[in-house]
């Protein structure tokens, strides 16, 4: 029998998605769904709502079991063939509190600061010890299963898992598979959006759209160029970041603007404040999403549920795709996070890019995509110096890596100098307690 295990099965609206698709597969409707978390309630939430759904639309073949707490995470993983994992370490209460406010007393602004920018640092150096366990128990108890990492930061927590585990990992982000979509809806490009064919690669949150042409193979990049252009020029709208990007760079990128307007040092600007409202980037977007899910979720809940009548429909998201592929040796494409092994010639070989990846019965196997245009490789090296700091402070637990990855950073480093970045890294860590306790100083 196949075995998913979802670790951060508290994020019940992701493990709706995920397990909802798997449920409207046949090759996956009949598997044992292992939840597993360490918040009894949202647990529990999850539990109920995934059952109204198992009952619903599933006939009831999944058979779904909770696992709260530590102590019961082994068991949880167990004899998995795949695990999903959807964990945040800390929460918006203390730690995203914390990623933003100790940063802002030093005029360091963020809009996300999940995936880069000292945000993700820290979301990374407190998560990466958990995901430390979680390799442990998966080498022990389900050794040939495959890890689905949909945790943020991407690249640092992927590229861990690939490059210091034993774990089969694929890391996976939403944004490869509405990336075009996205952009040619928002240029007023319906009609070319059937039969288009794409070539998307870099890495996570920083994916070029190396190419994009219609069902006819004419390149549709001349045209989305043009307009980009005119509606920057004539329009505010929630895309200006990346549109710059076309600009400046030639290329649309993967994830959102409010994400990228922090991945580089060009837009919040202390010197500049009024680019804040020309490129109409959201500060303090992600506390702000925080807040409000947390003040709706028992409204939201009871809708999704609504009235026990709760259905689901196959979403977008990978993960149960691969799943399918795998076990049924149905070949379907993906755009995955992976270890560099020479997939991208100008790229390093330890970094964890995003390249097009073919699954089926064998696994998943990516594609050598050659050289990006060098001003590309350049943006994306800018944010894997940060990544492999990261990583390498987590795993030697050397606070002077710590650092130098936020002194790498594209953003911290164009606001603050190296005494109150050391300064800032110092008070954060200190601040995130036992999240941070292998970096406390002695």
């Amino acid at each position: 029998m196949v075995k998913i295990t979802f670790m951060g099965a508290g994020s019940t609206v992701f493990a709706k998605n995920v397990l909802g698709d798997c449920m409207c597969t046949p090759s996956l409707c009949d598997a044992e769904i292992a939840l597993y978390d360490i918040d009894e309630n949202r647990l529990k939430d999850s539990e109920i709502i995934l059952s109204a759904i198992n009952k619903n639309v599933n006939q009831g073949r999944a058979k779904i079991k909770t696992y709260l707490g530590v102590q019961n995470r082994k068991e949880a993983l167990r004899g998995a063939t795949f695990v999903v994992n959807a964990i945040q370490v800390g929460g918006y209460d203390p730690c995203t509190i914390i990623d933003f406010e100790i940063p802002k007393k030093y005029g360091l602004r963020q809009t996300i600061g999940d995936t880069l920018g000292i945000g993700g640092i820290m979301r990374a150096l407190r998560t990466i010890p958990v995901m430390e366990e979680f390799a442990h128990d998966i080498e022990e108890v389900c050794p040939d299963a495959l890890f689905l990492n949909y945790t943020n930061p991407m690249a640092m927590l992927t590229g861990y898992m690939q490059r210091y585990t034993n774990v089969k990992t694929i890391g996976l982000c939403h944004s490869v598979q509405i990336c075009s979509e996205t952009l040619l809806k928002s240029l007023g490009m319906e009609d070319k959006l059937e039969g288009r064919k794409e070539l998307i690669a870099g890495i996570n949150h920083m994916g070029w759209l190396l190419e994009i042409k219609d069902k006819y193979g004419n390149d549709l990049y001349p045209e989305i160029k043009k307009r980009a252009a005119a509606k920057n020029a004539t329009e505010k709208h929630s895309d200006m970041v990346r549109f710059e990007y076309i600009k400046h760079l030639g290329y649309y990128c993967t994830e959102s603007s409010e994400h990228n307007a922090e991945y580089n040092p060009f837009y919040i600007k202390s010197k500049y404040p009024e680019l804040i409202d020309a490129y109409n980037i959201p500060l303090d977007e992600y506390p702000r999403r925080c807040i409000e899910q947390i003040e709706n979720w028992e409204k939201d809940k009871a809708a999704i549920l609504n009235n026990g009548q709760i259905t689901h429909t196959r979403s977008v998201e990978y993960a149960s795709y691969i799943m399918e592929s795998i076990l049924t040796n149905k070949p379907y494409k993906i755009g995955g996070n992976v270890l560099n092994t020479g997939l991208i010639d100008n790229l390093p070989s330890d970094a964890c890019v995003e390249v097009p990846c073919l699954v089926d019965g064998r696994g998943i196997t990516p594609c050598h995509v050659g050289r990006l245009p060098v001003q590309l490789a350049a943006m994306n090296m800018t944010n894997i110096n940060v990544q492999l700091l990261t990583i390498e402070a987590a795993v030697t637990k050397d606070r002077q890596y710590i650092y130098q990855a936020a002194m790498l950073d594209p953003h911290t480093s164009s606001e603050l100098s190296i005494d109150d970045i050391v300064k800032m890294c110092d008070e954060l860590i200190e601040a995130h307690g036992d999240y941070m306790k292998h970096f406390h100083l002695k």
